[in-house]
């Protein structure tokens, strides 16, 4: 697949079963990320992976997040978040790691991890790879984040579910670039 049909046509998948991208595959997703926009040559993401048992680990993290913000939640809103992470056999959290810097402020290093999430979602669409980005509550919540380990000056981007497609693709919503590019005339 060439890089134009790549970008013009990649899809988020939601529905994806096994098997989960192979070490060849994962190789090419994350060296796509690291040619990301990088202002600086910061450096300023780095990635987890989460699958097999991992995953179902991640979703007790995920209830316990939500015990922590209240006692009394209730059961179903724990079984969902117990089931978050079971719905693709590969995660891969995306976490911006902003640093002070005199030339490259916070918010460019963020949407630079961020250009890295996508390069993975381009390179998943390229090789046949189902994906789907997700936030949600739990990419921003503080008890997850040291859960996973995130260190001051980190935060997530993005949580990027991987497989196979379970079923095929739907087209790209063809939209019309007028309706977003303008001219400025000073």
């Amino acid at each position: 697949m060439d890089a134009l049909d790549a970008l013009l046509n990649r899809v988020s998948v939601p529905r994806l079963v096994d098997p989960a991208p192979d070490a060849a595959q994962r190789e090419l997703l994350f060296r796509a990320a690291l040619r990301a926009p990088d202002h600086g040559q910061l450096r300023p993401w780095r990635f987890l992976t989460v699958e097999g048992d991992a995953r179902t680990r991640m979703g007790e993290l995920f209830a316990e997040a939500l015990r922590v913000a209240d006692v009394e939640v209730a059961d179903e809103a724990l079984t969902k978040a117990r089931g978050m992470p079971l719905r693709a056999p590969l995660l891969v959290v995306v976490i911006a790691r902003t640093q002070a810097h005199p030339k490259v402020p916070e918010l460019e290093q963020v949407i630079a991890a961020g250009c890295a999430a996508h390069g993975i979602l381009l390179a998943a669409h390229a090789q046949g790879i189902g994906a789907v980005w997700r936030t949600g509550d739990m990419a921003y919540n503080a008890h997850v984040a040291k859960g996973l380990g995130l260190a001051a000056g980190e935060q997530i981007i993005a949580y990027l579910y991987l497989g196979t497609p379970e079923r095929e693709l739907r087209r790209a919503p063809e939209l019309a670039v007028d309706d977003f590019v303008s001219a400025w005339n000073g």
